[in-house]
């Protein structure tokens, strides 16, 4: 069975066509911040990544119309259930009329369902940013006019449980896992049987080589209030300039490291912070699972970092099992989840 994969982010459009869970083809469509700037919103995108998705299909020599499904990165819809879901039209006019918060994720499930739909193909979309299955507990906050949500790396987290289950020939059904995402953002999870019952966003988390995370929220308010920033400068102060890079000036743990082998005191201490919280959020959501717990899985691209890893297991090896599943595996989480829909081994659901 061939799949097409589509995964749209703000700079680029990651494309990967595969047949079953083998990769025959990928690329990384980039968009200039000049390109992405001429259009007014994010489903206004549409026509043009749709066409250069068709367009790089057909210059590696590849026809639509050997497809089997198109499947999406799924996008900041209300919360979804993890797993799979079938395009329709509520799900696409969602994005068309603006009906959830803007990012280009969002643009997965509509170009997905425009190539499937002339080919009498199925499209999907598969463990949304927003897919959870949190109890009722899990979502109370002390303000009741807020509601805890879940946004965390769902693709890739559930991709690297599922694959860590498969590894010690047990179903993800069966186990008790904390999943930390260690990326750009770092976020972690905890899956209780097959269900992500909780979870800690890239804001309410461990800061991280791009995102400040939690913050002390009074002085944040303060900040707000104060008139030297503008609601664009402090979003952008909490997402893209913060973390690592506020500090040191890159968010490039290879160039932090070798800061610090040069001697640099202040890489070596915030470095040493970075684990600290990694750690720290770890921490926060251990006693979800009582104890129970058959594995805690770092995960993402900074996960490679050996040093970064070892300082984060001096906090937390005592917790259980730590396991390292570094990168991030987003394009073939999706298609592994298209087959096994497509095989009738996994169920798809319907907003």
């Amino acid at each position: 069975m061939k799949i097409l994969v589509i995964n749209p982010g703000s700079t680029s459009t990651k494309i990967a066509l595969y047949e079953d869970k083998n990769e025959l083809f990928n690329k990384s469509i980039t968009h200039s911040a000049d390109e992405v700037s001429k259009y007014d919103t994010v489903y206004s995108q549409f026509d043009m990544r749709k066409n250069l998705i068709l367009k790089a299909l057909e210059d590696n020599n590849y026809s639509v119309d050997d497809l089997d499904c198109v499947i999406g990165r799924g996008g900041l819809f209300p919360p979804l259930k993890t797993g799979g879901y079938i395009v329709n039209e509520k799900m696409v006019n969602m994005v068309k009329e603006n009906k959830i918060p803007e990012h280009a994720s969002n643009l997965g499930c509509v170009i997905a369902d425009s190539i499937a739909k002339p080919l009498g193909i199925p499209a999907y979309i598969y463990d949304a940013v927003s897919a959870n299955d949190f109890p009722p507990i899990a979502k109370i906050t002390g303000m009741p006019e807020i509601e805890r949500k879940s946004f965390c790396h769902v693709l890739n987290s559930r991709a690297m449980a599922i694959k860590y289950a498969k590894s010690i020939k047990k179903d993800y059904s069966e186990l008790n896992l904390l999943v930390a995402h260690l990326g750009g953002g770092i976020t972690a999870s905890v899956h209780k049987k097959g269900k992500l019952v909780d979870s800690l966003s890239d804001d309410n988390g461990a800061f991280s080589p791009e995102r400040a995370g939690s913050l002390p929220i009074l002085e944040i308010i303060d900040m707000c209030y104060s008139g030297d920033y503008t609601h664009k400068v402090m979003k952008k102060k909490m997402r893209g300039n913060g973390g690592l890079v506020a500090h040191l000036g890159t968010s490039d743990c290879r160039e932090i490291e070798k800061m610090i082998e040069d001697g640099d005191e202040k890489a070596a201490l915030v470095y040493q912070a970075q684990a600290y919280q990694i750690a720290k959020c770890v921490g926060l959501l251990y006693p979800v699972l009582m104890g129970d717990i058959d594995a805690i899985i770092l995960t993402g691209g900074i996960a490679y970092s050996d040093v970064l890893i070892e300082n984060v297991k001096k906090y937390i090896s005592h917790m259980g099992n730590i396991i390292v599943l570094p990168g991030e595996h987003e394009m073939q989480a999706m298609a592994e989840g298209a087959t096994r829909i497509l095989k009738g081994e996994e169920e798809y659901y319907t907003m």
